[in-house]
């Protein structure tokens, strides 16, 4: 468009083209937003590069894109120049096969041409193709541009008009053009900041801005000078001297209303006209790429089936597991799944040649040596499988009702500080998971999180039976005598009220212990070794720890969070409270075979 055209004795104005650069960081910021706003959405995207002429010579002109590109608002590094382009990006590869490259192009093109006829790209150059203009250089000159972009608060400019003479040095906006020449009828001078290093050919940012001079100007001038300002720090000084200056004739194509022909495409590293393949295995953390990815099926969710599911308040939510067993290691792949990043194990137990096969966290080396710790190696085992959780392991006892500390292994110091580090746990945590073998030792745990208005969730396990519940949360101020749980303001009142299924808001729940008329006590004293430990269907505690995690999920879902009604089964043909469904008070092996049978 803007060869010289008629004259033989002129010569052919050629361009240098850009090549892309795409920063690792900008592949990485369009997956998020893919996954995390995209989504389904093929609407074509503004986003932003930039360019600059600091290259060493020889290599070719580069377009950059980063991390920030999708940000129209930030800042552009300095001495660069912004461009500002249009990202379509398809959500199969047969839509990308089969897009309009030409009719992408001509749009584009059309839409600089409008910019042209209407003035708009003499108010803001960067719709012409987004790159700053600087002028010819010499020390004047560099002095009067840098006081133009002070001016203006800009580090750069894409382009700028010249008038010069053997002593003064003057520079413009475009928009200024008609006073600026004022008077003049013979040679303008147009700068750009031209980042090509090739000694004989500009580069491409000028080809548009020649339209806009031959559309806008032609009628008072029939040539242009243009300089090709390239400004460069070479080892450590300002150098100019490789700025390249030419006449270009304004042909007479550019009087015409229709859009002149649009070339563009950048050819791929084979010279051809398909996509550039991008390798970027040697450049990713494979944590970072861990990271983006752990989460896939999360956000998948979020597209189509559940559009409205609160990932942040999953993610962000702190969970304490109390047991470190079969239902521990269970309940901790499966918060894992959802997304948390903050769990801790309490334990005092170590890892016996039984556990393994049953207990998905730990491997038969572990049971090595008398057996590691199991809330230590439980944490351990999610950083490996996962780096970017948060995973401790608190080796330590809990002391139970009908265990005296004289009789057991823990003196009262130790039982002391035990007590002290599991408040200490439970304060600062979101979410209790009560997973131990005894149901005293569920007993101070369940106390100290009510007295801390902590969201608890219990999971017990029988040989084929279960039961999974959350623990009512008290209101400040609301504890009275009549209460029949000293961990909760759930009277016999409050329960004669009510049938045993209907809807109790959530600060009225009972807990594991309200509705049992015995005390907890040592439940393994004289006990058979079947007695003494929690015998099982194997598939039961995967049921139930599921089940657990998921209640807790769709309590952090409700709007009410842990003071939520809780749904009962005259609820299931109703509009469900939460994005994923009921929120009961608990679910037992009794509810499972309903189900089934149903």
């Amino acid at each position: 468009m803007a060869a010289a055209m008629g004259d033989p004795g002129l010569s052919k104005l050629q361009f240098a083209p850009f090549s892309s650069a795409l920063d690792v960081g900008f592949w990485h910021e369009l997956t998020q937003k893919k996954l995390n706003e995209y989504r389904l959405d093929e609407a074509p995207k503004d986003i932003k590069g930039y360019y600059y002429n600091g290259d060493s010579a020889g290599l070719p002109a580069r377009l950059t894109l980063e991390f920030s590109a999708f940000d129209m608002s930030a800042p552009t590094p300095a001495h660069c120049c912004p461009a500002v382009g249009t990202l379509y990006n398809t959500n199969t590869l047969e839509s990308f096969k089969t897009a309009d490259k030409k009719l992408l192009l001509d749009q584009a093109a059309n839409e600089i041409w409008e910019s042209i006829k209407s003035g708009a790209a003499l108010e803001n150059p960067v719709l012409l193709n987004k790159f700053l203009l600087l002028t010819f250089a010499i020390q004047a000159l560099e002095r009067a541009y840098d006081d133009l972009c002070r001016t203006e608060g800009v580090t750069a400019l894409p382009y700028f008009l010249i008038k010069y003479d053997e002593s003064t040095v003057l520079v413009s906006l475009l928009k200024h053009y008609s006073d600026f020449f004022r008077g003049q009828r013979t040679k303008v001078t147009i700068g750009v900041y031209d980042p090509c290093n090739l000694a004989q050919y500009p580069g491409w940012p000028l080809r548009n801005f020649l339209v806009l001079a031959a559309h806008r100007w032609s009628s008072s001038f029939q040539s242009v000078e243009v300089l090709c300002f390239r400004d460069r720090t070479m080892q450590g000084a300002r150098e100019v001297a490789h700025s390249i200056i030419f006449e270009v004739k304004l042909p007479e194509m550019a009087f015409s209303p229709d859009c002149p022909k649009a070339v563009g495409w950048e050819k791929n590293q084979k010279g051809g006209m398909g996509p550039r393949m991008v390798n970027l295995s040697d450049c990713m953390d494979p944590k970072r790429l861990a990271e983006s990815s752990v989460d896939l099926n999360l956000k998948l969710m979020c597209w189509r089936l559940v559009p409205t599911l609160d990932l942040d308040k999953v993610v962000s939510v702190k969970c304490l597991l109390l047991g470190a067993g079969t239902l521990g290691c269970n309940v901790a792949r499966t918060l894992m799944g959802w997304g948390v990043r903050h769990i801790t194990f309490v334990d005092n137990a170590k890892i016996s040649y039984s556990n393994p096969v049953r207990q998905p966290l730990y491997e038969f080396e572990d049971c090595l040596g008398g057996g590691k710790p199991k809330a230590l190696a439980a944490a351990d085992r999610l950083q490996k499988i996962f780096p970017g959780v948060n995973a401790r392991g608190y080796n330590m006892s809990i002391p139970m009702p009908g265990h005296p500390v004289s009789f057991s292994s823990l003196t009262l110091e130790q039982a002391r500080r035990d007590v002290e580090q599991l408040e200490q746990l439970i304060e600062s945590h979101d979410v209790i998971f009560l997973l131990m073998d005894t149901r005293e030792s569920r007993w101070l745990p369940t106390v100290i999180a009510a007295s801390k208005r902590k969201l608890v969730i219990n999971a017990a396990l029988g040989f084929d039976t279960f039961v999974v519940m959350r623990h009512g949360l008290k209101k400040p101020k609301q504890q009275g005598a009549g209460d029949l749980c000293p961990s909760h303001p759930v009277t016999s009142a409050d329960l004669l009220g009510s049938s045993l299924f209907a809807n109790i808001p959530g600060y009225k729940l009972g807990c594991y212990f309200c509705n049992d008329v015995v005390a907890p006590g040592d439940s393994t004293r004289d006990r058979t070794l079947d007695q003494q430990c929690t015998v099982s269907r194997p598939g039961l505690a995967v049921i139930a720890g599921a089940l657990a995690v998921e209640l807790m999920v769709s309590v952090l879902q409700h709007p009410e969070g842990g003071y939520a009604i809780a749904s009962s089964s005259d609820d299931r043909m109703s509009e469900p409270p939460t994005s994923l469904g009921l929120v009961p008070h608990q679910v037992s092996d009794w509810d499972v075979k309903l189900q089934c049978r149903t």
